[in-house]
C-alpha cells in the first residue's frame, strides 16, 4: 500500500503581522511567483560585491538588514527605516486571534528573570508606575549587564528581589499591575 500526501493550498503559505496587526498573506515565497494578498510580487534580493544585502521592489533598491531575530519575531532595517514584524503559519495565526478573543486579561502582570544572573541595580521601587518596554532592572549574565523591560504599563505591585541577589531562570523578579 503507498500513501499519497496531498499538497494543501495553504502548505506554503505564510502571515507576516507587523505591531499595529496589519495582515500579509505571503504564498510561495521561495518560488518565482511570489504573491502578497493574492497579488503577484516581482521582488528581488541580493548582495552586492562588498556583502550589502539589498531588496529590489517596484524598480527600487532597498539597502536591508535583519537587525534582531526571536523565535518568529523579525526586527529589519531598510534604508536607514526599521520594521518589525512577525511570521506565522495560518494555523498559528488563527490560534493567536482565537486566543486573544478569548483571553481573560489578568491584572497581574509576573516578570520572570529570562537567564540564571545577579541583581545589579532595581530602576523602579514597589508603587511606583512603569511604562510598557521601560528598564525596569539590570540583571547581570555572564558579564554582560542587561536591562529587563516592562511588557505592560501598569504600577509595580511588589518587588520580589533586591540587588546583589541571584537569580535563576523563570525566578520571579516583580510583580506590574496593569
Amino acid at each position: 500500500m503507498k500513501l499519497i500526501r496531498k499538497r494543501k493550498d495553504h502548505e506554503h503559505e505564510y502571515i507576516a503581522v507587523t505591531p499595529g496587526d496589519d495582515k500579509y498573506v505571503v504564498r510561495d515565497p521561495f518560488s518565482e511567483e511570489l504573491r502578497i494578498n493574492g497579488h503577484k510580487k516581482e521582488i528581488k534580493i541580493f548582495e552586492n560585491e562588498e556583502g550589502f544585502t539589498f531588496i529590489e521592489f517596484n524598480n527600487k533598491k532597498y539597502l536591508a538588514e535583519i537587525t534582531d531575530k526571536s523565535q518568529n519575531k523579525y526586527t529589519v532595517l531598510l534604508n536607514g527605516v526599521s520594521y518589525s514584524f512577525t511570521i506565522e503559519s495560518p494555523i498559528s495565526y488563527r490560534r493567536r486571534k482565537y486566543l486573544e478573543k478569548y483571553k481573560q486579561h489578568n491584572k497581574i502582570e509576573i516578570v520572570t528573570a529570562p537567564m540564571p544572573g545577579k541583581i545589579i541595580e532595581l530602576l523602579v521601587e514597589e508603587s511606583s508606575h512603569v511604562k510598557e518596554g521601560e528598564a525596569i532592572l539590570i540583571l547581570e549574565a555572564m558579564k554582560m549587564q542587561n536591562e529587563i523591560i516592562a511588557q505592560v504599563t501598569g504600577k509595580v505591585k511588589k518587588i520580589s528581589v533586591k540587588a546583589g541577589d541571584s537569580v535563576t531562570k523563570d525566578d520571579v523578579l516583580m510583580e506590574i499591575e496593569r
